[in-house]
């Protein structure tokens, strides 16, 4: 009889250990893989972007077991609504200052928890090879829109060719203090200032539409310096603030700041791109 009890307890016990088993590998285990499954907003379109994606989601899985989902916007308006909403877990699409105005705007919480990469702006010219032969009275073509109106600006700034008032943050042309050489600047969308060089003797160009334009950004006269005033065109991936201490989504910061990751953004971009998260912006 004792016997028999004995045999009993150990194949309750057997099976009681299975049900345990089997109930990690159909309910906490699945639950925690779901947890280690992040959804990233990007912008679509650009298959560098993909490519560089494609290389961090694979240290992502290989050193971190972190899976990589993607989804994509074509409207920049998109994917901070999307983390907000929780239909994305991070977001990686724009630079510190549009974080900060978006924040302000809509009264959101959204915090950079990891620098990417910075893509310096560039003035070009049809007519000169540098900046010092700008003519005084000359005309600049600059974006239009407040954060690229701004940028250019300060590159214009850096470039020598004007002084903005002590203190500025957001640049506008009222915001100049010194204009040695009477230069003009004449205010366009962004995307129209590559298309006005025929029309004007210099242009401040974002790189994506030097790029569309047929542009070789190495033609540039001038490019942003790496200082101070371009630390905040630096680009970010954000998260809800309540995430920010989130160790899976830190381990996505990780695997995008690698030597690998580096070494693709030079592939892809030369250095029309640059990756941003050891630079010295203090200069």
């Amino acid at each position: 009889m004792k016997r028999k009890k004995r045999r009993n307890i150990i194949i309750w016990s057997v099976v009681a250990l299975i049900v345990v088993i089997a109930g990690y590998f159909s309910f906490i285990r699945p639950q925690q893989q779901a947890k280690r499954t992040v959804t990233v907003g990007i912008m679509a379109g650009s298959k560098q972007d993909d490519e560089i994606w494609n290389s961090v989601s694979k240290t992502a899985k290989d050193k971190y077991n972190v899976t990589l989902k993607f989804k994509r916007f074509t409207d920049y308006n998109q994917p901070n609504k999307a983390l907000e909403n929780g239909d994305v877990d991070l977001n990686s699409f724009q630079h510190k200052l549009f974080l900060q105005t978006w924040n302000k705007a809509h009264k959101t919480d959204l915090v950079s928890i990891g620098d990417t990469y910075i893509t310096p702006i560039r003035l070009y010219s049809k007519q000169y090879k540098s900046v010092k032969e700008i003519p005084n009275g000359g005309t600049i073509a600059v974006p239009n829109d407040a954060s690229n109106e701004s940028r250019a600006l300060f590159a214009l700034k850096n470039a020598g060719l004007i002084d903005l008032k002590k203190g500025t943050k957001l640049a506008t042309v009222n915001s100049i203090s010194k204009n040695p050489r009477d230069l003009k600047i004449k205010e366009l969308a962004a995307d129209q200032t590559a298309r006005s060089l025929d029309n004007v003797d210099a242009a401040v160009v974002n790189t994506n539409y030097a790029q569309a334009a047929g542009l070789n950004y190495k033609s540039a006269i001038f490019v942003e310096p790496i200082n101070k005033d371009s630390k905040q065109w630096v680009n970010v991936i954000a998260v809800k603030g309540s995430e920010k201490n989130n160790k899976i989504y830190k381990d996505v910061v990780r695997a995008y700041q690698t030597e690998k990751t580096k070494q693709e953004i030079k592939k892809l971009y030369g250095t029309a791109e640059i990756p941003a998260w050891d630079l010295n912006f203090n200069k």
